[in-house]
Formats: C-alpha cells, sequence, structure tokens
C-alpha cells in the first residue's frame, strides 16, 4: 500500500459467497520479505539466503511503474502489467532471479498490486498512456522481452475501467473502501481505482498467470481490503492457486470483536481460502510485552480472539506499511520487544513467520539488513529445527513463557527485568539428546522428569535438540561425494556446493572440484564436521573462471547427515 492517511486501514471483502474448501497447505517455512530490494540484489544473495535456512523470499512488484522512481511506493502504482520494468529491474532480472533462488532451493513470492493504478499524467485513466505505446513501438526489442502477455499496440485499460474518481474518507465503510480511491490528502486525486468488469478481470488474470509460468510460487495481495472477496476468487481461480501460497494484505487493529476485524478481516478468511496477516496477533504480541501486560496471553492467544488460526495466519513483528505511513507508526514495538516477538513467532507451532529486513533505510536504517542479524540467523535455526513438532506450553507467567516442541527444542522468553530459573515438566524431552541455545552456546541435558531451565532478564533462550552431547566443529569425518550424468565440455568440470564452509556456503566459486573417475560419473571425498545435516548439490563450473556456472543440479538440495562417515550422491 502506498499513502500515509490511512487509518485503522482493515482489508478486504464482502459478498455472501461460501467458503471455498480451504486447499492450500503451505508449509511454515521461515519467509524473507526482502523489501524494495532490487531484484539482482536477491539473485546475488541466493546462495547467503538458502544458507542462512530461509525457504522462500517475497519481493517487489513485478510490473511497469515509473522506473526513474526511487521512492518505495512507486512500486505499488502500477503503468501495466504486460511488462516488468521499473526502479527494482525488469523482466529478465525477475527471471534471473528466481532462477538464483530455485538453484538454491528457495521459493519466490511475489507482491501483486491489482487494486489500481499510477496517478499520473493529469488523472488520465489510459494505460499505459500514447508516450508509453510510442515507446513500446520505437523500442521493441527491448520491451518484447521484458512482456509477460498482451498486445503493446494498445492500452490495457481505459476510463470505462475504473470507478468514479473519489476518495475514500470512511475506511470503515465497506461500499466506499471497495469502490472509492486511495489518497493522499490536500487535493490529492487519488490512485485510479479498477472496476472488476470482464475485461479488467481478464487482464489481472492473464498477469498472475503470466508471473506464475515464471516460476513464482506465492502471492501477496496488496490492499485487498479494497477488492471484493468475489473479485479476487474470480483472478486467483483454482488454476491460479494450485501449488500457490496465497496471503492478503488485511490490516487491522485487533482481533475478534474489533470492528475492523469483525468488518474485513473475518469476511475475507471466511469467503477465500487465502491465509492473511496475522495482525490480531501483532495486538496481542505488543500488549503483552508492554509493561503492563502478561506473557500469559501468549499461551494461546487463538483461544479467545488473540490471533487467527495458525494454518491461516501470516505472522510477523513489523511490515513495511507500519513504519513508513504515519497512521500505523503506532504498531512499532522497542528492538528489544521485537526481538522477543521474532523468538515467539519463530518458536510457536503455528503460523508462517516472516522476517522484514528493509532496502529503504527508514527510521535510520533500523530494519536494513534484518535477514542476517546473528539473533534471526540463530531463530531460522531453531524454526527449521523444530518445525513439524507438536507443541505444549510449559510454564508461563505475567513475565515469562517457556514451549516445548516436541522433544526437538524448548523456547524460553523472560521480558522483565530479573533472570528466572523455571521448573518444567522434562518428561517428554529426550534424555539423550543435548539441548543447545542457538543463541549462548550453553546447554542442558535432562535426567530426570521435571528440569530447571535459567532464562535471563529482557531475553530468549532457544535450546535446539542435538544428538549426543555439543559437536566439536573440528571433529571432522570423510564425506564421499558423487555426482552422476555430469557432461561438460573442454574447460568445464564438475564440483560439490552446499551449505558448509567446506562446500563453499553455497559460493559457486569455492566449491569443491570432483573427479572424473567413471565419467560421466564424478567423485570426491571431502571432510565434514561430523554427526551434521548437511545439504548440497553438483554444478557444472568453468575451470578457470569460477563465477561461470554453466549449469546447477534441478531439484531439491540433496541432503545427509555425516555422522561417522557417510555417501552421498547427487544426478543432472
Amino acid at each position: 500500500m502506498k499513502y500515509k492517511t490511512k487509518a485503522n486501514a482493515i482489508n478486504t471483502c464482502l459478498l455472501g459467497t461460501s467458503l471455498a474448501v480451504f486447499s492450500q497447505l503451505a508449509s511454515a517455512d521461515v519467509i524473507l520479505h526482502a523489501f524494495d530490494w532490487r531484484y539482482s540484489e536477491v539473485a546475488e544473495k541466493a546462495a547467503e539466503i538458502a544458507d542462512i535456512g530461509y525457504k522462500n523470499v517475497l519481493v517487489a512488484p513485478p510490473l511497469k511503474s515509473d522506473s526513474s522512481n526511487t521512492q518505495w511506493w512507486a512500486r505499488y502504482q502500477p503503468q501495466d502489467y504486460r511488462v516488468i520494468d521499473n526502479n527494482r529491474g525488469n523482466k529478465e532480472d525477475f527471471q534471473n532471479m528466481i532462477n538464483a533462488l530455485k538453484a538454491h532451493g528457495v521459493n519466490t513470492y511475489a507482491d501483486i498490486v491489482i487494486n489500481q493504478m499510477a496517478n499520473e499524467r493529469g488523472n488520465s485513466t489510459y494505460f499505459p498512456g500514447s508516450d508509453t505505446l510510442n515507446d513500446y513501438a520505437s523500442n521493441s526489442d527491448y520491451w518484447n522481452r521484458q512482456k509477460l502477455f498482451g498486445d503493446l499496440n494498445n492500452n490495457l485499460f481505459s476510463p470505462g475501467d475504473f470507478h468514479a474518481g473519489f476518495c475514500i474518507t470512511n475506511w470503515t465503510d465497506v461500499w466506499e473502501s471497495m469502490n472509492g480511491r486511495i489518497c493522499g490528502g490536500n487535493g490529492d486525486p487519488g490512485l485510479p481505482d479498477l472496476d472488476p468488469n470482464d475485461w479488467v478481470r481478464a487482464q489481472q488474470k492473464n498477469y498472475v498467470q503470466a508471473i506464475k509460468n515464471m516460476g513464482v510460487t506465492g502471492f501477496r495481495i496488496d490492499a485487498a481490503k479494497h477488492m471484493t472477496t468475489w473479485h479476487i476468487n474470480q483472478v486467483f481461480d483454482a488454476n491460479i492457486k494450485q501449488d500457490m501460497y496465497l496471503f492478503g494484505e488485511i490490516i487491522t487493529g485487533a482481533g475478534a470483536g474489533n470492528a475492523d476485524y469483525d468488518t474485513f478481516l473475518e469476511p475475507y478468511l471466511r469467503e477465500t481460502s487465502h491465509s492473511a496477516y496475522d495482525f490480531p496477533l501483532l495486538k496481542t504480541l505488543r500488549d503483552a510485552f508492554d509493561v503492563n501486560g502478561s506473557l500469559e496471553a501468549l499461551a494461546n492467544p487463538k483461544s479467545w480472539g488473540g490471533a487467527i488460526d495458525g494454518i491461516r495466519a501470516l505472522t510477523f513483528t513489523i511490515t513495511h506499511d507500519i513504519p513508513s505511513n504515519d497512521g500505523f507508526r503506532y504498531q512499532i514495538m522497542s528492538e528489544a520487544n521485537e526481538h522477543l516477538a521474532y523468538a515467539y513467532i519463530m518458536g510457536r507451532q503455528e503460523g508462517v513467520p516472516m522476517v522484514f529486513s528493509d532496502a529503504t533505510g527508514v527510521d535510520n536504517g533500523r530494519w536494513v539488513n534484518d535477514y542476517k542479524q546473528d539473533n534471526l540467523k540463530a531463530m531460522v535455526k531453531f524454526h527449521n529445527g523444530v518445525q513439524g513438532a507438536d507443541e505444549e506450553v510449559l510454564y508461563t507467567d505475567q513475565c515469562a513463557i517457556v514451549l516445548r516442541r516436541g522433544d526437538a527444542g524448548v523456547m524460553g522468553i523472560n521480558k522483565c527485568g530479573y533472570a528466572k530459573d523455571i521448573s518444567i515438566n522434562a518428561s517428554n524431552l529426550n534424555s539423550a539428546k543435548n539441548y543447545v541455545d542457538v543463541f549462548s552456546g550453553s546447554s542442558f541435558k535432562v535426567n530426570s522428569s521435571y528440569h530447571t531451565v535459567n532464562v535471563p532478564a529482557g531475553s530468549a533462550r532457544m535450546w535446539l535438540a542435538e544428538t549426543g552431547g555439543v559437536i566439536d566443529p573440528t571433529d571432522e569425518v570423510d564425506v564421499s561425494f558423487t555426482c552422476n550424468n555430469g557432461n561438460t565440455n573442454m574447460g568445464d568440470s564438475v564440483y560439490a556446493v552446499g551449505n558448509n564452509a567446506a562446500l563453499g556456503n553455497w559460493q559457486a566459486a569455492s566449491a569443491v572440484l570432483l573427479s572424473p573417475t567413471s565419467y560421466p560419473t564424478w567423485t570426491g571425498t571431502i571432510k565434514l564436521p561430523k554427526a551434521t545435516d548437511i545439504e548440497w548439490k553438483c554444478i557444472i563450473r568453468n575451470e578457470t573462471d569460477p563465477s561461470n556456472v554453466i549449469q546447477w543440479q534441478s531439484g531439491a538440495n540433496n541432503a545427509v547427515n555425516t555422522g561417522n562417515g557417510a555417501s552421498t550422491a547427487g544426478s543432472f
């Protein structure tokens, strides 16, 4: 969303359609919101992103917007859906990014803007306009490379494809919110609001299908409040939704019983099969971590309306709209509380957590490069290590909460100004495992039905189970690697690359050369830390130009636990 004048914007739907069968079974893998990153930057960091443990990356809207405008909100003012060309890159950059992420086992999610078009050219509602059509014609080679669909000789939309040009003034009025314009005040005519007629819906479907065809596996639906659920379901039909993760932007002030929730978010969840931002949980987190709040509220917030159903929840501690729009800034938590809130959403069983990593530098760069901060990297490690395990609340009071995740891990949070020793029921933990805190490296083992854990003041602890004792990283074993069907040209060879320093940390230039012992089969023995989970792939790379990767092994990463020595194979 763009403007700073929205008060409690809450998002989505109307119309009494029955609830579609919920078929979206996306896993709870962590999403990195690479907010306003250039597509090329995401591609360059694909190996690092994968190595940290992110499985999905949400990127800037892939459409044509003003490529000369560096402001983040310009990406939310479409000029044309038929091509990708904006300040963050073009279609070629977008495809290269998808390919780079996919090579490292990471999915691409796209921010989709279909509610409105750009405010430009004297409030004209011909899109993209005659000057742009002339540019398409005179530079046809370039624009055909950036084209997604359609005929670039004609406009995509004309005045009959838009609602009447009035500004929304009552953001809680359903009809007004779904027919009016998002305006900036002071006489601003606002963003032309699309009427979901047959032509408009057909072009929107062409657009999202074309983006899906490029390899995108998830959509964030921007400004979902401003479209009816009928319109949304018409565009995101069964074919589009197949194998896709969809979530809507539905900004609310609280959960069930709140007017915003009841008017907009509840109908969206009832009348679509999509997920949504869990703004109710954000309100619960803000209240719980407040000096007068209680962490007892976090034990089961869904039970009293403080969170939406976990299978539909996109969980977060901050979104791009919150610091960038005056009406939402009240939702910003202190950095200390945000850290604890991140530990909670990464440690709990329910919801798909998202990490906001900003490229705009808002608030003196507070969220710039957050994706690779040590504390968040540790939380992603814990989340991935316990994913799928059941959840049990072992302890809660005003200051603290402790959760068990199967026998895979234990999470403790203490918001108060003094350390707490907390006795927990350890009967469902594994006495053969060493539980190591991902932040401090401190560990414990259980030897009775009860165990006391210490959570320092104002801190979180996330103890992840490791088999046996703490692994000495200098204790290495031989692992045999095989790459089959490695057909190469002169000057190229097959290498192994993966998520360990000895395997180049997913950097092709640091990959390990294998030998063509029985060409086209390539093999090698590499020393790696014992009893360690490793992911890796085969690549064909130029021998003298390390940056020249000819081919990545397709499909999922190869996986092996090194144990006391192991063998593992991949194939082109």
